[in-house]
């Protein structure tokens, strides 16, 4: 259905070099793009596939089981894509929508400011303060993916009135500094810098919203945080195909890898209801409900492989290893407050509701 099932034997072959050299995943943007998927959540009109959140997060699953690293770094760049794509700026979707779904351009996000991410300072992260051009930038953007390689970062500020904006903000200007990569529990390679903005100048055509209040909430048709719970299904999954493998040879494994299939399974359902239909009432459909399940799925079914592997998957480089730490990286990304408090409480044996 995704044209990916070709790629992904090679991208599950190169993942173990690529979290271990930490270098940037080029040569698997290379393959994203030849199996089209750079054009997944652009419209056709401007040369992508516009596909539906259902086959979005479909997608997301099956990426996300067989590189995490790359699939995550590819949902940084849908982001950018996506927000870009709801603008009402026209003229500035006809100039980079078509680069983007050719993968001509590198477009990211860094919008953490503006929703979870140091919202407890007194003055916000980054400024905004309008001009007769258009508007200045200052301040830091924490968590941005790629940025050392993005030709456009959609990122915002906020105005002293307490109204935000979103711009597509040119990454190479000399105004804008891209620290060193970060070096993270997991997922290094996907060379995530904080960005200092030191009076960027951002004219009026790069404007993808506002300035209105609560920027983040206009407009942009975006998987959230089900997106995020399909990369986590997507990594579960993946963990659990290397327990079956060892439970074929291991009868005492098959009780314990039929009820974490199970609940894999039912996850992955539940995802494609809540993407197609909403939770629609349903209190177990709603993202923060799917969040809060695929994390802990996420979590034992890594370390449920760690323990059926023994030793050697306590040896870096071994895919349990991997998993595990990579697991631990939902517990941090964008992860809504209610969801890390059950994480919290089941941590605590409390249960998580």
């Amino acid at each position: 259905m995704h044209g990916i099932q070709d790629i992904l034997p090679e991208l599950a072959a190169l993942s173990a070099e690529l979290d271990a050299s930490q270098s940037w995943p080029a040569d698997q943007f290379a393959l994203l793009a030849r199996a089209g998927v750079l054009g997944w959540v652009i419209p056709a009109e401007y040369g992508g596939t516009g596909i539906g959140q259902r086959d979005l997060l479909a997608g997301y699953i099956d990426l996300a089981s067989a590189c995490l690293t790359t699939t995550f770094v590819l949902t940084q760049r849908n982001g950018a894509c996506q927000r870009i794509a709801a603008s009402a700026n026209a003229a500035l979707k006809a100039k980079l929508l078509p680069a983007l779904a050719r993968g001509e351009l590198l477009a990211t996000v860094g919008i953490s400011h503006l929703t979870t991410s140091r919202q407890h300072l007194k003055l916000p992260a980054v400024r905004a303060h309008e001009e007769r051009d258009g508007f200045r930038l200052q301040g830091e953007v924490p968590w941005v993916t790629g940025a050392a390689h993005a030709d456009f970062i959609v990122t915002g500020g906020t105005l002293a009135d307490g109204r935000q904006l979103l711009a597509a903000v040119p990454a190479k200007r000399p105004e804008i500094q891209v620290d060193r990569p970060a070096s993270l529990l997991a997922l290094s390679a996907s060379h995530t810098s904080s960005v200092r903005l030191d009076n960027v100048l951002v004219e009026r055509d790069l404007i993808v919203a506002g300035p209105v209040e609560q920027v983040m909430r206009q407009g942009a048709a975006s998987t959230g945080s089900l997106g995020t719970s399909a990369l986590a299904a997507g990594l579960s999954r993946s963990a659990l195909d290397r327990l079956a493998s060892e439970a074929a040879a291991r009868a005492d494994l098959v009780p314990i890898l039929a009820p974490l299939r199970e609940e894999c399974d039912s996850l992955i359902s539940d995802l494609a209801s809540a993407a197609e239909n909403g939770a629609a009432g349903d209190r177990a459909l709603s993202s923060e409900a799917i969040r809060t399940r695929a994390n802990s799925l996420a979590l034992r079914a890594t370390q449920a492989l760690l323990a059926a592997s023994k030793g050697a998957g306590f040896v870096s480089g071994h895919f349990a290893e991997r998993a595990v730490r990579e697991a631990m990286f939902f517990l941090v990304w964008s992860c809504p407050q209610p969801v890390v408090h059950a994480a919290l409480r089941e941590l605590a044996g409390l249960g998580m509701c």
